[in-house]
Parts: structure tokens; C-alpha cells; sequence
């Protein structure tokens, strides 16, 4: 989640919601306490969505110092005492929408925006659907994740 909440919900391809996170002043803080109950009276309605949010913020949780730093710019996590390392496979991938150039000398900028939007949401149903992260959106990339946070022997 880097900076703040709303680019946390893009991040998971549920950025429709972030106005309204914002108008319940939802911070990053409050994000372990919201229950299923709390989802659905922000508006999230699809019970898909609302099981995806509480997965990820799960993940937070469970990762207090890598939440730490997703959640605040700059800050730096700490080592607690007792924590162990875990050497593990990661694969990181990078994929963006083909000819987007010339696409953008083409389309009109609202037209444009709505084609990267459907391009990423599905790119974020593949990559859901492989329990992988979505570590960044790029312009019309993304920068995925697969065996973080959570590891995967395959």
C-alpha cells in the first residue's frame, strides 16, 4: 500500500471504492479492524471483493513490518527480535499492454484511460486468480509478484 489507502484499492483492482474509504476517513490504521459488516456498509457490495479485501488486509497484518512500509513512504521497518528469515522462491514479473503508444496517438485520452483500466483489471484477475501481488501499476504495466507475501512451492 504505498501512501495511502486509495492507491492500496488500485492496487488490488478495487479502486472504484476508494472515494468512498476516503469519505468514511478509513486509514490505513483502521484497515485490520473492518469486518465483512464494515465492507459491505462502505458500499462493497460483491462478496468477491469484500473476501479479496479482507485477504489482503490479512496479509497486512500478518506482515507487520512489510505493512509498515507499504502502508508509510519511507518508513523503515524494523527487525524484531526473534524474527527469522525465510529464504524462498520469488518470481517477479513485468507485463504492459502492447502498441499502447500508438494507441495513445490514436484514441482520445478518456477513451485511452478506460482501455488500461479494462487491460489492468483483467491482468489483476489473472494474477489474483494465481495468488500473486500486485506490487505496482506502471502508466499501462504492472509489476507482479508470485510468492510474496505469502510463499508457494510451485
Amino acid at each position: 500500500m504505498r501512501g495511502d489507502v486509495g492507491q492500496w484499492l488500485e492496487a488490488l483492482g478495487l479502486g472504484e471504492h476508494a472515494k468512498m474509504f476516503a469519505e468514511n476517513a478509513v486509514t490505513a490504521e483502521l484497515l485490520p479492524t473492518l469486518t465483512e459488516s464494515d465492507l459491505r456498509e462502505l458500499g462493497v457490495a460483491k462478496l468477491g471483493q469484500r473476501k479479496r479485501l479482507l485477504e489482503a488486509i490479512e496479509a497486512l497484518s500478518s506482515h507487520e513490518e512489510q505493512a509498515a512500509d507499504m502502508i508509510a513512504p519511507g518508513a523503515r521497518a524494523t527487525v524484531r527480535p526473534g524474527a527469522e528469515a525465510e529464504r524462498r522462491q520469488l518470481t517477479v514479473m513485468f507485463c504492459d499492454l502492447v502498441g499502447s503508444t500508438a494507441l495513445a496517438e490514436r484514441l482520445d485520452p478518456e477513451d485511452l484511460r478506460e482501455i488500461i483500466r479494462s487491460y489492468q483489471e483483467t491482468c489483476a484477475k489473472a494474477v489474483a486468480r494465481f495468488e500473486g501481488h500486485i506490487a505496482k501499476y506502471i502508466g499501462d504495466g504492472l509489476l507482479v509478484y508470485f510468492g510474496y507475501p505469502q510463499a508457494h512451492e510451485d
